[in-house]
């Protein structure tokens, strides 16, 4: 079987998540890439690389504008979101939020909660050593809840899983509305899912949540994405090569994209990619194409821009790189196989909601 055979089938396998969760915001992606920006109406689709780095870092934006980030946590958090929730900040609010998730989430940071998720790696693996199976959304989510733990200060108190279920519950009660397609009930409203949440964390800070549902969003989007790409292509020998993990690593986030859509508002008038752009209009920033997710050809030098660009780039980066590779390491001596995938049709972020692997025999 040739690598090209190989990769073709992990690509397979993970447009899946996009056409069974996504299928109407997938098919206008992908029928509008031809062209580097396309209008429709007040809205702008942005595909290119160039394009989408410079909507992010040279058009000024309205970051509590509904249909964006920042509007759906605004929205979610409408009882306490009085000083911003990150997302929406501005200038030095949100200098200093970023300030201290970059201490907590630097390379000391990230060396502290490795202690906390590599006890949870070995756990959960075990069963592969002796011809079990291991769900890896299981996995991802006891990993994401230990580090949300953790970095908000509620490991003595709360269940990480708990608060992963109630952080992946509140993502997807506040961005269904801001998505085409069909509107699918979920439960609890994104206010009142957040303030559940909020009230197993034990805080009153809005951004503690956002935080929370941003970490925990991203890991269950990567972790087992990542897992299934890399067994689909058969590139254990990879994961197994200390020099070449963190590489790989890099390369499947690339590939998979967790967070492929940013929806965005321009605060001003301005262009984007050689396209006028009004005040008011909306974007849609798409990091799946911006990245070359959806090309064949190895594009790591657009890498980075899965995370965003500019002042806006994800703080998380650094945590979630070093997440994948611990995975892909902890994984790569049994190289496991996907036994049974289901995804996630709720979910804010394109998700399996089941991957179940075992050992290669």
């Amino acid at each position: 079987m040739t690598l090209a055979s190989t990769h073709g089938r992990a690509r397979r396998r993970d447009r899946r998540v996009y056409l069974r969760s996504h299928p109407v915001l997938f098919a206008l992606l992908a029928a509008t890439r031809g062209r580097p920006v396309r209008r429709i109406g007040r809205t702008l689709l942005v595909h290119d690389a160039d394009a989408y780095r410079e909507a992010l870092t040279r058009l000024p934006l309205d970051r509590a504008a509904a249909g964006t980030t920042g509007g759906a946590a605004r929205a979610a958090l409408a009882d306490t979101a009085v000083g911003g929730v990150l997302f929406d900040q501005e200038g030095a609010a949100h200098r200093a939020g970023r300030r201290g998730l970059a201490e907590d989430l630097g390379a000391a940071g990230v060396e502290r909660l490795r202690a906390l998720w590599r006890p949870v790696l070995v756990r959960r693996l075990a069963p592969l050593a002796h011809g079990g199976e291991v769900e890896l959304v299981a996995l991802a989510q006891e990993l994401a809840g230990e580090v949300v733990c953790a970095l908000l200060g509620s490991g003595s108190t709360a269940d990480p899983v708990t608060v992963a279920e109630a952080a992946a519950r509140a993502a997807a009660a506040s961005i269904r509305d801001h998505l085409p397609g069909p509107r699918r009930k979920t439960g609890d409203g994104g206010a009142d899912a957040t303030a559940r949440l909020r009230q197993l964390l034990g805080t009153t800070d809005p951004l503690d949540a956002m935080v929370a549902v941003a970490a925990v969003n991203t890991t269950l989007a990567a972790l087992p994405r990542a897992v299934a790409w890399c067994a689909d292509a058969g590139l254990w020998g990879e994961a197994a090569d200390e020099a070449q993990r963190p590489a790989l690593a890099d390369e499947l986030l690339r590939l998979t994209a967790p967070s492929p859509l940013l929806p965005r508002v321009a605060g001003a008038d301005g262009t984007v990619g050689g396209c006028p752009v009004r005040g008011g209009d909306r974007l849609l920033l798409v990091a799946r194409h911006a990245v070359g997710a959806h090309r064949r050809s190895p594009r790591p030098e657009l890498a980075h821009l899965v995370f965003g660009a500019g002042p806006h780039t994800c703080p998380g980066a650094r945590l979630a790189r070093a997440q994948v590779a611990d995975v892909l390491a902890a994984l790569a001596p049994h190289r496991p196989v996907v036994v049974r995938a289901r995804v996630n049709r709720r979910a804010a972020l394109p998700s399996w909601r089941t991957l179940t692997v075992r050992a290669a025999s």
